[in-house]
C-alpha cells in the first residue's frame, strides 16, 4: 500500500516537473526566436552573428519586467521619438542585481519593443524596420541579451570594448583586492617564518 502511494507521489511529482519545465520553456521561446531571427537577418546582410551575453540578458529581463504593466501605444517601444523615452528610474538597481558596472554598459544600447502577444513577425519587424535597425545593422555591436515580459520584449546590444562589454562588476581583480591578497599572503609567510 505504501509502495502504491509512493509511486503515485512520484508520478505527480514528475508531472509537476514536466509542466513547470514546459512553462519556463514557453517564456523563453520569444526571446530565443528573436535572437535567432536577428542573427539570420544579420547573416543576410553579411554581418557577423551576435553572441549571447548573459549579463545583457539579465538587464533586458529587468527592464522588460519594469515595462510589463505599461500598455502598448504609439509612443512606446520602437515608435518612441528619440530623446523622449522614459528614463529607467531603477537602472542603478538593475545594474546592481545583474552585477554590472555602469562603466561597462555606457556603449551598449537598450531597445524595448511592445507587441501584443509578442507576434514573432511583428517583433522582428520592430527591430529591423524601425529606428532600431541602425543599431542592429551596426558592426560595432557584437553581442546581445533578450528579455521579455507580457507584451514587452527588450534587446540589449553589447560591444567588445570595455565600455560596452557588460562585464560583471569586479570580474577583474581590482588593485585593492590584489593588495589585500598580497597582505594576506605576506602575513601567512611572515607567521611561518617567525616560527
Amino acid at each position: 500500500m505504501a509502495s502504491l502511494r509512493f509511486q503515485q507521489f512520484l508520478l505527480v511529482l514528475l508531472a509537476s516537473f514536466l509542466l513547470l519545465s514546459c512553462t519556463v520553456k514557453a517564456d523563453n521561446d520569444e526571446e530565443e526566436n528573436l535572437f535567432k531571427s536577428i542573427n539570420s537577418y544579420r547573416a543576410s546582410l553579411n554581418l557577423t552573428a551576435f553572441t549571447e551575453n548573459d549579463n545583457a540578458e539579465c538587464l533586458a529581463d529587468k527592464i522588460a519586467d519594469q515595462f510589463k504593466k505599461q500598455p502598448c501605444t504609439n509612443t512606446t517601444g520602437s515608435y518612441t521619438v528619440p530623446g523622449t523615452e522614459s528614463q529607467f528610474s531603477k537602472y542603478p538597481q538593475f545594474l546592481e542585481k545583474c552585477h554590472l558596472n555602469i562603466n561597462d554598459t555606457k556603449n551598449g544600447v537598450i531597445m524595448p519593443v511592445c507587441v501584443p502577444k509578442l507576434d514573432p513577425a511583428l517583433v522582428l519587424t520592430n527591430f529591423t524596420q524601425t529606428q532600431y535597425s541602425a543599431y542592429v545593422n551596426d558592426t560595432k555591436f557584437t553581442g546581445a541579451g533578450v528579455g521579455s515580459e507580457d507584451d514587452w520584449i527588450v534587446m540589449v546590444l553589447t560591444t567588445s570594448t570595455p565600455g560596452g562589454a557588460f562585464s560583471p562588476a569586479g570580474s577583474a581583480a581590482s588593485v585593492s583586492d590584489m593588495g589585500f591578497t598580497f597582505l594576506l599572503i605576506s602575513s601567512f609567510l611572515g607567521f611561518f617564518l617567525a616560527l
